[in-house]
């Protein structure tokens, strides 16, 4: 099947497309918070070079967090006026989804870096979810480590965490995952694992 998937929960800029059976991939490891402004320019220059047809796309996939939330925003805004405009299905794939792909089997915790001691985490045994995503602290992240194999996108001072692909995840969990395509557009919604800081300072 043909997809067109974006992540942008992050400072990475991913982009993938499966066209007529060939992988199509762009990734900036570091876009910082400029996805408003490299997403469609990024984009546009992935489908023109590769002479995609965006009307043969079979459904479009958006990362839908947890991390930034600007970025999530944008990515699944974007994902969604694609459907609307060429009347495709969805399919919502998590950020921690991105990083427990790169591991088919196991208890492992996707770690995913708040930055002043927090983080965003999800468990999973066999790519099944057991541990919720919830906002935990370093202490907590710690006591986990005993019980999961810690994994991430980023190295984490002082804490014990493999670094991940989240291109190639994103490429796995897509595969693994199309079961829970939906034409329910409406379906498609940010995962915020805790509020903004705007939110938490009213």
């Amino acid at each position: 099947m043909n997809y067109l998937a974006i992540d942008t929960s992050s400072k990475n800029l991913t982009i993938v497309i499966n066209y007529n059976d060939k992988l199509h991939k762009f990734f900036d490891q570091d876009c910082g918070v400029n996805h408003s402004v490299s997403l469609m320019q990024r984009l546009e220059d992935l489908v023109e070079e590769n002479g995609v047809d965006l009307s043969k796309i079979d459904f479009f996939v958006s990362v839908v967090g947890a991390g930034s939330f600007t970025g999530i925003r944008i990515g699944v805004s974007t994902i969604k006026a694609f459907c609307i405009a060429y009347n495709k299905p969805v399919l919502s794939i998590t950020s921690f989804d991105t990083l427990a792909y790169n591991k088919q089997n196991g208890k492992v915790l996707a770690v995913i870096d708040a930055k002043h001691n927090g983080f965003y985490v999800c468990g999973y045994q066999d790519l099944n979810v057991v541990l919720p995503p919830q906002y935990i602290d370093g202490e907590r992240l710690r006591e986990l480590s005993c019980e999961y194999q810690l994994i991430s996108a980023t190295t984490i001072e002082g804490i014990n965490c493999q670094q991940v692909c989240v291109l190639q995840g994103l490429i796995t969990a897509i595969e693994g995952k199309k079961h829970l395509i939906t034409t329910d557009i409406e379906s498609l919604v940010p995962l915020y694992v805790r509020k903004s800081q705007a939110e938490e300072n009213r």
